[in-house]
């Protein structure tokens, strides 16, 4: 998100920060609230509309705000809401967005106040990974002609018991709320939010085999001399790749495998 829908988003993550620092494990909480404010504005274009209206007053909608969300969700929900709607946004779905990414901000935060957010981040990467081989769970995941309740049932049925609660949150939020997107990469990005507010950047390492601590540490080490900053690795095997890493930080990719140079060595002969 850029522009003035950009800077709306981090004056509004700038202020409710001190509310999740003072809200703990509560964050939780104000986070699957914050989701279904997103839902309620995906679902209804005339709120969205209402809301995003740039003609409109801001204490008209703040007090719309106030009216729809007033009983059943926390006051720091209602008036983080009433807030943002008062800021500018270049485009009414940035609005949803926005509610979204702080409810992500909300569920994170919970995490990281009980020291568990690190173990959250490795818990979104290892479900990702399981999920490789499993075109069909992958498929019912994001499939959005499915009823979202057996989604996130599906969700709920592979996860019981096996990992963090705030994992199995923005599990099932990965499904209910596909929003344009497919499961397995919303859990990418939702941890690479999770290394963002550890101050890590996220790379993804693809290897022919194992490496071993001292491989990694070396790696590692490279990375965050190039990036300036530490650098969360998460590693996926795959033999098919013959030898040599794949390395993608953001937007920056490094492919040096024995499969990519092999494809680069068949173009040159064709052309």
């Amino acid at each position: 998100m850029r522009g003035t829908s950009g800077e709306s988003l981090n004056r509004a993550r700038e202020r409710f920060e001190p509310v999740l620092r003072s809200a703990g494990e509560d964050g939780l909480t104000l986070g699957e609230q914050l989701f279904a404010v997103t839902a309620a504005l995906d679902e209804s274009a005339p709120l969205r509309r209402g809301l995003a209206d740039p003609s409109r007053s801001g204490d008209d909608k703040a007090a719309l705000v106030s009216a729809v969300l007033g009983s059943g969700f926390d006051g720091r929900v209602v008036d983080l809401v009433a807030g943002v709607v008062r800021s500018r946004w270049s485009h009414e779905r940035d609005l949803g967005d926005a509610i979204e990414r702080l409810g992500l901000d909300a569920v994170l935060a919970s995490a990281e106040s009980r020291g568990a957010l690190e173990k959250v981040e490795d818990e979104l990467f290892r479900v990702s990974r399981s999920l490789v081989g499993q075109r069909e769970a992958r498929q019912v995941l994001s499939d959005a002609a499915t009823d979202p309740a057996r989604r996130a049932a599906f969700v709920a049925s592979l996860l019981d018991g096996k990992v963090d609660r705030v994992t199995a949150a923005l599990a099932q939020h990965a499904t209910r709320a596909l929003r344009g997107r497919r499961f397995v990469p919303t859990l990418g990005w939702f941890g690479e939010i999770a290394a963002e507010r550890r101050q890590r950047l996220v790379a993804s390492v693809t290897s022919a085999v194992v490496l071993d601590a001292t491989q990694l540490d070396r790696l590692g080490a490279l990375l965050e001399r190039a990036y300036g900053r530490a650098v969360q690795l998460n590693v996926t095997v795959d033999p098919a790749v013959l030898g040599g890493l794949r390395v993608q930080v953001g937007a920056d990719v490094v492919d040096s495998t024995v499969l990519s140079r092999l494809a680069d060595a068949r173009r040159r002969l064709v052309s």
